[in-house]
C-alpha cells in the first residue's frame, strides 16, 4: 500500500482542517490505518487508527475529543478531522498502513506500521 496524504496547511488556533489519506493503486482493506505526526525537534507521535475490520478507533490522549479519524472504503481514503486546533499541533503529518490487527497499544507506535506517506504540513498559528 502506498499511503498519499493531502489536506495540510496554514490554519488560526481553533480552526479546523481536515486531513486525507488515499491508499494510491491499492486499498486499505486488510490493514489498521493510522495517522501520526513530528514536530521539528521531537519523535513521531501515533494520534489514532482505525481497524480495517470493524472500524474501531484508537486516540492519543492529546487530540481525544478534537480529532476523529473515518474511512470511506469506496474512495480508498482515510480521513483525519481536525478540531480546535492548536499552536502545538503544527507539525508534519503522516499517514501509515500496517497489519490488519494490531495487538492492543500498539496502534501508536511506529514500527507497527510498514508503508508511510510523504507528509502533509499543517501550521497552527497563534
Amino acid at each position: 500500500v502506498q499511503p498519499v496524504e493531502s489536506g495540510g496547511g496554514l490554519v488560526q488556533a481553533g480552526g479546523s482542517l481536515r486531513l486525507s489519506c488515499v491508499a494510491s493503486g491499492s486499498t486499505f482493506d486488510g490493514h489498521t490505518t493510522g495517522w501520526f505526526r513530528q514536530a521539528p525537534g521531537k519523535e513521531r507521535e501515533g494520534l489514532s487508527s482505525i481497524s480495517c475490520s470493524d472500524g474501531s478507533t484508537n486516540y492519543a490522549d492529546s487530540v481525544a475529543g478534537r480529532f476523529a479519524i473515518s474511512r470511506d472504503n469506496a474512495k480508498n481514503t482515510v480521513y483525519l478531522q481536525m478540531n480546535s486546533l492548536k499552536f502545538e499541533d503544527t507539525a508534519d503529518y503522516y499517514c501509515a498502513a500496517g497489519k490488519s490487527l494490531l495487538l492492543p497499544g500498539l496502534w501508536m507506535f511506529p514500527p507497527a506500521y510498514n508503508d508511510w506517506g510523504q507528509g502533509t504540513q499543517v501550521t497552527v498559528s497563534s
